[in-house]
């Protein structure tokens, strides 16, 4: 019997990877909302052979697009997916385990992940780290502010807590090394603009600290190196990530770029 839990899924043009994402949880829980951005592709008619639950919204800030979708669920429990993940069996078995008696005062689950580039499965360097995906949004919800642009904030109520989850979620989260550098190329440009309108201070020694400490913490810290030359690739893009997010908020900050169209860019139009 499919659990009392709502699946919220938010999608832009997924027509490659949101059946499988679909498929993935039908008869685990009892509704599936998709909150679509305007998707010019056959996301809408795929996901209208499983849930009729659709909502066309234009992205502004992904912690809004969130609580929208929750606010669209019948169920108190909503489990967040993105397009390019899917649960494991495991990870099922301890929620239907989870339904069955919850722990006093817990409202919100970090789930680990397993992460891929194709068919290669990263195993060390960090990349597995426990991401919130089950929560009560009774107790819980997703920032709002304005600069929340990318990683937005997660809100437990006070007197409230959140666990984590031992099951994993299976992320696809890049097709190929050109997919890594496409996303953080794009992601950087979030960051940058995030870090200008929150008023981040950022230097250039920052920046350089942070780009070395980061590809060492995950290629030796994090034991990325056993990923070997996928594991190198990584380190190497997660400590880049700061450089290029420094060096566009420093655009930003001399000549004013990105500012005006951040939020189109937040939805992923170009």
């Amino acid at each position: 019997m499919a659990l009392p839990l709502s699946v919220v899924i938010i999608a832009k043009n997924e027509q490659a990877r949101i059946k499988d994402c679909l498929e993935s949880v039908t008869g685990f829980a009892d509704e599936i909302v998709v909150v679509d951005d305007e998707s010019t592709d056959d996301t809408r008619s795929i996901v209208l052979k499983y849930t009729d639950k659709i909502f066309t919204r234009h992205m502004e800030l992904e912690g809004k697009q969130r609580n929208f979708g929750a606010s669209k669920a019948k169920n108190d429990w909503i489990m967040v997916l993105d397009c390019d993940e899917r649960p494991t069996q495991e990870l099922k078995k301890e929620i239907q385990e989870l339904f069955n008696n919850f722990p006093e005062r817990t409202v919100a689950y970090w789930i680990p992940q397993m992460t891929y580039i194709g068919d290669v499965h990263i195993n060390y360097g960090g990349w597995s780290n426990p991401h919130i995906r089950l929560y009560n949004k009774n107790f819980a919800s997703w920032s709002e502010k304005s600069f929340d642009l990318v990683h937005p904030g997660f809100n437990v109520n006070s007197g409230y807590k959140g666990a984590n989850l031992k099951g994993k979620l299976v992320h696809y989260g890049y097709a190929n090394i050109e997919d890594v550098i496409k996303k953080t190329n794009r992601s950087t440009t979030l960051e940058a603009v995030k870090w200008a309108l929150d008023g981040r201070k950022m230097t250039m020694g920052i920046a350089i600290w942070r780009t070395v400490d980061r590809f060492f913490r995950r290629f030796i810290g994090k034991k990325g190196y056993k990923d070997g030359y996928y594991g190198f690739v990584l380190a190497a893009m997660s400590g880049f990530y700061e450089f290029a997010a420094y060096s566009k908020y420093r655009e930003i900050k001399e000549k004013g770029y990105y500012i005006g169209d951040c939020h189109s860019r937040a939805s992923g139009n170009p």
